[in-house]
């Protein structure tokens, strides 16, 4: 057992290692580096704390770094029908994805509610893999099956991504699988080895910076690609770090079941918009996003901003935004940004609070603020940092 990250709760809590909880290829090798909390997510467990996140921000930023993000939760849907039915899944127009391309994709409900938003990778001719956030959308996406009629297989491939991001992640991984590593665009994908060991490698991940994900197929393997990447990385200063939250909310990233529920719709969300894409084909929820978008959301999450003193800690539960004593909206993050020296984070505010340079109040656990509300992302709106030649790191 191990206690959480002990500046998120006044009362430490433990999480037990039981067998109900899924194991990583790579926890082993996590626990040798000094993580020292885990969460549960996607019912396995997440590496959380290895050290003081703004040393892994800023290592991240100048460096090299590495996360196990084994808790994505592969989906594999395959079969002659198999393209017609991941399009069918989501919002986005996914008719000209060509193979070896990836999406940022929003697994819709009936009424155009967020149940999912997971990387999708085109893998193959007829084959794609849908790397989920924390929800069972893979037995939702079995239940679309079932009752389908096309000719479609949902299954459980083994596929253990690990993060490999930061400033010198393109020569780590030139010193793995050669030069053909700068070929890879943003958001592409293609099949590698190291050192004998069979990979997947996308040109993704959860920080907005340059960085690759490490597919692992083989998961007694876990060990070995870990030290494989760990050497490769050693002149950089390669370390292990847990999800770097500051670094995700200046990119405008979401963390599903904290900013955005299946009572969301991309429409409600700044910056998410624009995946509602115009389409002939039909898709799940089309009816209701698009009705929704002719009338109009009653609410948004947007971002937020605050000087004054560096936040003591991340958020143990989301703070209220209240106005004339009534709670109308909360704020899901707020984090210290070292690079911008504010607080920065999310809320959701009605509609009509929505508009960048807003104030709002909060009552935070810190006591009550008055903060502004900002346009997300907050840094580099046009992705050009992640999309960067990779040779210049």
């Amino acid at each position: 057992m191990v206690n959480e990250r002990p500046e998120m709760l006044e009362q430490s809590a433990t999480i037990y290692f039981g067998p109900w909880y899924r194991r990583s290829p790579f926890f082993d090798a996590t626990r040798r580096a000094g993580c020292t909390a885990y969460d549960v997510y996607n019912h396995m467990l997440l590496p959380a704390y290895f050290d003081d996140p703004i040393t892994e921000y800023w290592a991240l930023l100048n460096d090299v770094t590495v996360w196990d993000v084994a808790v994505e939760r592969t989906v594999e849907i395959s079969g002659k029908d198999a393209d017609r039915f991941v399009d069918m899944l989501t919002c986005r127009d996914l008719t000209k994805c060509a193979v070896g391309q990836g999406k940022y994709m929003i697994v819709t409900a009936p009424d155009g509610g967020i149940l999912n938003d997971p990387v999708l990778l085109h893998v193959g001719e007829n084959r794609w893999w849908m790397q989920l956030a924390d929800s069972d959308a893979g037995l939702y996406a079995l239940g679309v099956a079932a009752s389908s009629n096309m000719d479609v297989d949902v299954s459980y491939p083994h596929a253990y991504p690990m993060q490999v991001q930061g400033a010198k992640a393109g020569k780590t991984l030139e010193k793995l699988v050669g030069s053909a590593i700068y070929d890879l665009k943003y958001y592409w994908c293609d099949w590698f080895q190291i050192r004998d060991i069979p990979v997947l490698i996308s040109r993704t991940g959860w920080t907005a910076v340059q960085g690759f994900e490490i597919n692992l197929l083989d998961p007694d393997r876990g060990d070995d690609l870990w030290s494989a990447v760990f050497e490769a990385g050693e002149e950089h200063q390669i370390r292990p770090v847990a999800p770097v939250e500051a670094r995700r909310l200046e990119a405008g990233i979401m963390n599903y079941n904290s900013d955005m529920t299946h009572e969301d719709t991309p429409l409600h969300i700044m910056g998410l918009e624009h995946l509602v894409e115009g389409q002939s084909q039909d898709y799940i929820g089309k009816g209701a996003l698009e009705a929704l978008k002719a009338e109009g959301v009653d609410r948004k999450l947007v971002g937020i901003e605050w000087p004054g003193d560096e936040l003591p800690a991340e958020l143990s539960w989301f703070w209220p935004v209240v106005r004339d004593g009534e709670r109308i909206g909360k704020v899901t993050d707020a984090i210290w940004s070292p690079r911008l020296e504010r607080n920065i984070g999310y809320a959701w505010v009605p509609i009509a609070l929505a508009e960048p340079g807003t104030p709002i109040d909060v009552e935070s656990e810190h006591g009550p603020l008055t903060v502004r509300t900002a346009a997300i992302p907050f840094v580099d709106p046009r992705k050009e940092v992640p999309a960067q030649d990779l040779r210049q790191g």
